[in-house]
């Protein structure tokens, strides 16, 4: 090897190592960024030498798209057993002691107390204390349901929002991978970017890329819908500030396409909005026909059959213990967040719970006797009657009110234990796919650490091969003069 071949070693040798270290620096500098991905310096054999070549990033595409997919799963999943945990908790908790079902069992047994001892005052004030309750229940779920409606399309506004200023950085780093590709310039950090902002776009709404020429990538939903191409889709939706159960919701529209939602306790939502969508549309207003059921069925239980006008042999329904409050029509939607106690009965508006044995809106009691119990008593059984029921309720047609609403009860918690079963699941995949994903793209300190070192063997060897060469430059020009 002639001098000058070896100085040219020794040159390369050093370049490399300065750009291995700043490599390696780098790697530690960001081993705690978990967007950040490996960078490796990678070398070729050249006739000096060897020679840095390029600086490759690790990436791991089938790893990367399996993370994507378990991401949006796991949020929608979470997103929609955080809704049915509201709705339990609106009902007490683990033993639903704040639920219908609770109060209508309590108000069934004062029923047949006082039916038992028609001449007791004080019991039918019991019966009309249970009967608040109930209505108290019926309308304090409904209320919350609503609210739960109105805070998940709020929810739906920000991730909309939220959904447009990722496409719009997203824009922005595509076009730098893009145009950095074209020119064979470095794109690792761009790249980095662009993922990151891929795993908190598939978070919101479900994602899937396409790349293309230059490292161009297209995203489209779980739907289909094109979502980015080039620039940014339009996705949009219009807020809607106070929910009734007679309103429905404005949908999602991501170019030009409304956004699916959710089905079922383990979802097939993708992306928390997805789920949102599900509360909003789905599970909320599904609950809130059950309880305006249970509202129709008192209602209907409780009326009184009275012959208007007297005599005329017509008998016309009456609103008896439990009115609509102004309601036109027992079907129609929210009765529960409207259903009342008729202030006939209600010592304190004036009224007399002594007319719920004798009758509300006529003489039912003809004989005024204190002993009577026909109406209390036919009360207390139409509780165990069949009675017909909405199918869009989800649950039974066709049983006693007791049953319905304790079916109630068991259609939340069937649909949140299945959520909760599905989250766990989906929060252990999304573990190992992150876990996968980061064996190969997280920085290794141990790794980087012994990388320097060997650096720093290289950098001892070639400044020894630095002296040698200069301890001969010196012998030859010694024995030239």
């Amino acid at each position: 090897m002639s001098l000058s071949t070896a100085m040219k070693t020794a040159q390369s040798n050093f370049s490399n190592v300065g750009l291995q270290s700043a490599v390696a620096a780098k790697n530690i500098a960001n081993a705690s960024n978990p967007a950040y991905a490996r960078r490796s310096a990678m070398l070729v054999s050249a006739a000096s030498g060897a020679t840095v070549v390029e600086t490759q990033r690790a990436q791991n595409e089938a790893l990367l798209k399996q993370n994507l997919l378990s991401i949006s799963k796991s949020s929608a999943q979470d997103t929609l057993l955080s809704g049915l945990t509201q709705i339990k908790m609106m009902l007490g908790g683990e033993d639903y002691e704040l639920s219908p079902a609770n109060y209508l069992a309590k108000l069934r047994d004062d029923l047949q107390t006082y039916a038992d001892k028609p001449n007791e005052a004080s019991l039918g004030e019991t019966v009309v204390a249970g009967a608040a309750d109930v209505v108290q229940a019926l309308n304090g779920t409904s209320q919350a349901l609503q609210k739960l409606r109105a805070e998940a399309d709020a929810d739906l506004a920000t991730s909309v929002n939220e959904l447009n200023r990722f496409l719009r950085e997203f824009q922005t780093y595509n076009d730098q991978v893009r145009i950095g590709t074209a020119a064979g310039t470095d794109i690792n950090d761009a790249l980095d970017q662009r993922d990151k902002l891929l795993t908190q776009i598939s978070a919101t709404v479900g994602v899937s890329a396409v790349k293309r020429t230059n490292n161009d990538l297209a995203l489209y939903t779980s739907d289909g819908a094109v979502l980015f191409e080039t620039v940014p889709r339009s996705v949009t939706f219009a807020p809607t500030s106070t929910y009734t159960a007679a309103v429905t919701g404005n949908q999602v529209y991501i170019d030009g396409v409304p956004l699916q939602a959710g089905a079922g306790g383990n979802t097939s939502a993708q992306g928390e909005m997805a789920a949102l969508l599900q509360i909003r549309d789905e599970v909320a207003p599904t609950f809130q026909n059950q309880l305006d059921e249970i509202a129709r069925g008192l209602i209907d239980m409780f009326s009184e059959s009275i012959e208007t006008p007297a005599g005329s042999g017509t008998f016309v329904a009456m609103d008896g213990l439990f009115t609509r409050n102004g309601m036109a029509s027992v079907n129609a939607p929210g009765l529960a967040a409207v259903i009342a106690v008729n202030p006939a009965v209600v010592t304190g508006q004036g009224g007399n719970p002594v007319r719920l044995r004798d009758g509300i809106n006529g003489p039912l009691n003809p004989g005024g006797e204190a002993s009577f119990s026909g109406l209390l008593n036919g009360y207390a059984t139409a509780f165990e009657m069949q009675r017909s029921f909405d199918p869009s309720a989800g649950i039974d047609t066709s049983a006693n009110l007791l049953a319905f609403s304790s079916s109630s009860i068991g259609w939340l918690e069937q649909l949140r234990s299945s959520a909760t079963a599905a989250s766990d699941d989906k929060a252990a995949l999304l573990g190992r796919t992150e876990q996968a994903l980061l064996s190969v793209t997280a920085v290794s300190l141990d790794e980087e650490l012994s990388l320097l070192l060997d650096l720093e063997q290289s950098y001892k060897a070639s400044a020894k091969l630095l002296a040698a060469i200069d301890e001969m430059i010196s012998a030859l020009l010694q024995a030239a003069r």
